[in-house]
């Protein structure tokens, strides 16, 4: 099985075109021909890549030992497919059949998604669903940093000397932090940032609410 190994990019990248074309067929049936049943079999297909991703991911630690690049390039993929990813697709999926239902002349949207339409915006539910948003970021970022700093720390009373000493944050080095190597301590830091940035901006619709009703 070693040639999972040596040719892991290859698969990844395969497997994230088959799950592109998933969606453009997906798309293709449920919008142009009308093939709902039809249209999530790509749907499921796109998710059965996804889980082929994740288990080579698992293969490739488990006989590396080492949580390289690829590694955190699916870790990436996969979470954003399982968290915000969910939510972005459910809106393109909203707007695509609004634009391509003017375009054919049919109506593809139901009262339902008028309403949602509608709800979206009032600043008070924008609001809201940016703190759930916000939370859930901060949920998987501290599991995920956890287990990190699990990785790369030997004890409970080591990882809490670094929660209360981040002078090794200066010292820009995998070797003087909670990170096993320099791709772990690259990813914490990248994703801290991302994190703070992300947080801040979510938390800002809840101090500073629109005046739009």
């Amino acid at each position: 099985m070693d040639f999972l190994i040596e040719f892991q990019w290859k698969l990844f990248i395969a497997a994230e075109v088959l799950s592109i074309i998933s969606l453009l067929l997906f798309g293709y049936f449920r919008y142009f021909l009308g093939q709902q049943r039809i249209s999530f079999l790509f749907i499921l297909g796109f998710i059965g890549f996804l889980i082929l991703e994740v288990l080579l991911g698992l293969y490739i630690y488990e006989r590396t030992g080492e949580f390289s690049t690829i590694l955190l390039v699916i870790t990436i993929f996969v979470i954003y497919a399982c968290t915000f990813g969910i939510a972005d697709f459910i809106r393109l999926d909203r707007w695509m059949r609004r634009k391509i239902g003017q375009f054919r002349g049919v109506e593809l949207l139901s009262e339902k998604d008028y309403d949602i339409i509608e709800r979206n915006k009032n600043p008070k539910y924008i609001a809201k669903k940016y703190r759930i948003s916000a939370f859930i970021h901060l949920i998987i970022f501290v599991i995920v940093q956890a287990i990190f700093w699990h990785l790369g720390t030997s004890s409970t009373n080591e990882m809490i000397e670094y929660i209360t000493d981040f002078s090794w944050i200066e010292t820009e080095s995998a070797a003087n932090s909670p990170y096993a190597n320099e791709t772990m301590y690259a990813i914490g830091m990248i994703w801290g940032i991302v994190f703070i940035v992300d947080f801040l901006y979510s938390i800002s619709y809840t101090i500073f609410p629109s005046k739009k009703a």
